[in-house]
């Protein structure tokens, strides 16, 4: 046994909540482990799976409206395998990484790696330096969106405030995020989010089929071009969720064993994301398009209810899961990273929630927000980077030999991983950030000069009753209301 353990421990570091497991516990720290400290290989694949998929599970009926039925489909099984296998590279950095740290004795106890110190450590520091700008402003959007999404769900619970109010005090809601020190506390909060956003795509599966198709439904998709890119990015925003891998990965007491979980989420994130956008689609066609939240068009219900509450505490969930590598970051730029105190550390924290306070009140735009940040950061962040990364990590033959980690034998080895990766690398480029990047800022410049900067209440229908969501349909064609009309209250 002990020369097993000695292997383990050159391979990838001990924790020293491993080494604690021998002494007795009393009921306090077993229900603190079981509620708080996760590290397991079951606590990598929920946060996995609820952090990739939450609100964006509300906007896919709309890109499938953009896309039509077929795309959609073959753009999420594309898209999903693509992601797991950027996500795997990751891992696999990361592993390499952090044995070349521990072969040199560096002690990560108090301290959590993150993807631009794997750049820095394996790729020197321009490498860090673009990975981090990337990464802050896309976990950065992030956060924005899960906050947007906040305010556009409630309002369809309670529309006396209108969504901008919502956002004030969601932004405040959210700012308790700042307590939660890392990953490994997040152990029950991704189990409840997971089961959330599977009742919620059950719940649209569901109460589309019952609903039954509209009078007169069209299905018109694919278009225009534009829209078909901001739809096909906007699935690409969907799995590139793996922005927190490595955080993720740190927090597992055994992080070689990360490997094919990623894989495993996405299979089961794609048995919620098809059914659910692909029957909201039939049921309700090209009403789709002017509405980018699923939940505007279903009828009121206590199930409607029950679902946009979930969504909301899963959001709140993930904006603590986007935010919390931002708090690593600006931790550590300010020399705070390894302080003991929580309190301090919580303190130190809150400047990072202002300005994205203020971003999802400059910019309330629910679903092209979404394919905007998809094209212009997703794509380098979670696909182009890790991809090139891998490539110039391993062009040595000396690095290949030595790597931690060989390449599957069934994908070719080494030539066949480097196939994949120039290929990820120029399809990402030219489709998801070229083709995504030129279709998403156009829908986001419409969205601006439709709507203007500080909307009140983005996508509300004008003061009509909101019970009868239908009375909306001809909204799909007609150009959306000018702002005065907004302004109901």
């Amino acid at each position: 046994m002990a020369s097993d353990k000695v292997v383990e421990t050159v391979m990838v570091g001990n924790y020293v909540e491993m080494e604690t497991e021998g002494k007795p516990q009393d009921v306090k720290t077993r229900l603190s482990k079981f509620f708080w400290h996760g590290g397991s290989v079951y606590d990598a694949w929920f946060s996995c799976a609820s952090n990739q998929v939450a609100q964006v599970l509300l906007t896919l009926p709309y890109s499938f409206s953009q896309l039509g039925m077929l795309s959609g489909i073959l753009f999420q099984l594309f898209y999903g395998l693509m992601g797991s296998w950027t996500a795997y590279l990751i891992s696999i950095l990361y592993v390499e990484y952090r044995t070349r740290k521990e072969r040199e004795k560096a002690d990560f106890r108090n301290h959590v790696i993150q993807w631009f110190e794997v750049l820095d450590g394996l790729l020197g520091k321009h490498w860090r330096n673009v990975g981090l700008a990337f990464n802050c402003t896309f976990l950065l959007f992030g956060s924005v969106i899960q906050l947007i999404a906040c305010a556009s769900n409630i309002y369809y619970i309670n529309d006396n405030l209108d969504k901008r109010t919502w956002t004030y005090i969601f932004g405040a809601c959210c700012a308790t995020t700042v307590f939660i020190p890392s990953f490994h506390n997040y152990r029950i909060w991704s189990f409840l989010g997971l089961i959330m956003t599977t009742y919620t795509a059950w719940y649209l599966t569901v109460a589309s089929l019952l609903h039954g198709q509209m009078e007169g439904v069209k299905h018109s998709g694919p278009s225009k071009l534009v829209l078909y890119f901001t739809g096909a990015t906007n699935i690409l925003y969907t799995f590139g969720g793996h922005a927190v891998t490595v955080e993720i990965m740190h927090a597992m007491w055994k992080p070689q064993k990360f490997k094919a979980i990623y894989l495993l989420a996405t299979v089961y994130v794609l048995t919620l994301t098809l059914p659910s956008a692909a029957a909201v689609y039939w049921a309700f066609g090209d009403a789709l398009l002017s509405h980018s939240n699923a939940f505007a068009l279903l009828p009121r219900s206590h199930f409607r209810d029950m679902a946009v509450v979930l969504m909301l505490i899963h959001q709140f969930i993930t904006f603590g899961f986007a935010c919390t590598p931002l708090y690593f970051v600006w931790e550590k730029a300010i020399g705070m990273h390894e302080c003991k105190s929580l309190c301090k550390r919580a303190a130190a924290r809150l400047p990072v929630v202002v300005p994205i306070w203020f971003l999802a009140i400059i910019f309330p735009f629910f679903g092209p927000i979404n394919s905007t940040v998809g094209s212009l950061l997703v794509s380098f962040t979670v696909y182009i980077i890790p991809a090139l990364a891998h490539i110039f990590t391993f062009k040595s033959a000396a690095a290949r030999e030595n790597a931690v980690e060989q390449p599957p034998k069934y994908l070719g080895r080494w030539a066949g991983a480097y196939t994949i990766n120039i290929f990820v690398v120029v399809w990402v480029f030219v489709v998801g950030f070229g083709f995504g990047g030129w279709a998403s800022m156009i829908n986001f410049v419409h969205q601006i000069d439709t709507f203007g900067l500080f909307t009140k209440c983005y996508q509300c229908p004008p003061s009509s009753p909101p019970q009868h969501p239908l009375n909306t349909t001809s909204a799909s064609v007609s150009p959306p209301p000018p702002l005065h009309h907004l302004h109901h209250h």
